[in-house]
């Protein structure tokens, strides 16, 4: 029976702190220029927002309210791959009360292209969302990466769109929010 010297568990377990951490450094979010983001999230926002604009509720003079969360963001040339995770929500109004109609939270891989003649520069060219049901954890990790999955999973929260929502419809910041 061989019997590892000192020296040799202090190797292995060396080698095994530098596995670990490589593995960690690769996993780890990616970097998301400030500047770039600045510029292409306003183009992503209303881009979902208008996405929603035909499921409004026009009894209630719905409308989407909608905000991105940057997960990783590469620039190639004029085009941009946006990883997000977005948060749309539908508010309206009834009886002067703001109402919440529906919303979800969804991260989508966006491509958009420089476009000088498009609202704010850039124009969305495709979005990418998960498949429903048991598919949509191994599509997130697959393109996200393992920590950037495990991101999405925390909730996103709405009350910024909610205090959007109530000056939009010109109702007090504390109104509360009901059922539509």
């Amino acid at each position: 029976m061989t019997v590892l010297s000192a020296r040799g568990w202090a190797t292995g377990a060396g080698a095994v702190v530098v596995l670990v951490a490589s593995g960690v450094w690769a996993m780890r979010p990616a970097e998301v220029d400030d500047g770039l983001w600045g510029r292409v999230r306003p183009v992503l926002e209303d881009g979902l927002e208008a996405r929603g604009a035909d499921e409004g509720e026009p009894a209630s003079q719905a409308r989407w309210f909608c905000r991105a969360e940057a997960l990783g963001l590469e620039e190639r040339g004029d085009a941009v791959r946006a990883d997000v995770d977005t948060l749309c929500v539908e508010y309206g109004v009834r009886e002067d009360a703001l109402v919440e109609c529906a919303g979800a939270q969804v991260p989508q891989v966006v491509r958009l292209e420089r476009d000088a003649s498009a609202a704010g520069g850039y124009r969305i060219v495709s979005r990418e969302e998960p498949p429903e049901g048991a598919a949509a954890a191994p599509w997130v990790r697959a393109r996200f990466g393992v920590v950037a999955a495990s991101a999405v999973q925390d909730p996103m929260s709405s009350d910024a769109l909610a205090a959007e929502a109530r000056a939009h419809f010109d109702l007090p910041a504390d109104a509360d929010v009901g059922d539509c």
